[in-house]
């Protein structure tokens, strides 16, 4: 049975924010692009969410209770609990990563 993959609403903020960007910066086409792209990753994260590496800046602190996947240069990074995957965070991977998973997962 497949797990639910359901986006936090940080994670849905984030994927907004990056089709506005997208369409404001590159092509209105190409944000429809990436969106269906992370679509078909949440599906496959529906199928086999162990799929997933652990982040590399969480692992360096012990921490192993999420895993991320990319798309391009997209991270999307979430947590398996039960049978349901909790998408957290959905960003670009050339962004400042280590304050920004300290603010938005372990400072929560």
């Amino acid at each position: 049975m497949p797990f639910a993959v359901l986006l936090t609403n940080d994670a849905a903020r984030d994927l907004d924010e990056l089709y506005d960007c997208i369409a404001l910066h590159d092509a209105p086409q190409k944000a429809d692009y990436v969106l269906k792209q992370i679509e078909k990753v949440f599906s496959r994260l529906s199928e086999s969410p162990e799929r997933g590496a652990y982040p590399k800046e969480l692992l360096a602190l012990g921490i192993r209770e999420y895993r991320e996947v990319f798309f391009e240069s997209y991270r999307i990074i979430y947590r398996v609990m039960d049978k349901n995957v909790y998408v957290l965070l959905i960003v670009d991977g050339r962004r400042d990563m280590q304050t920004l998973l300290q603010r938005r997962l372990l400072d929560a």
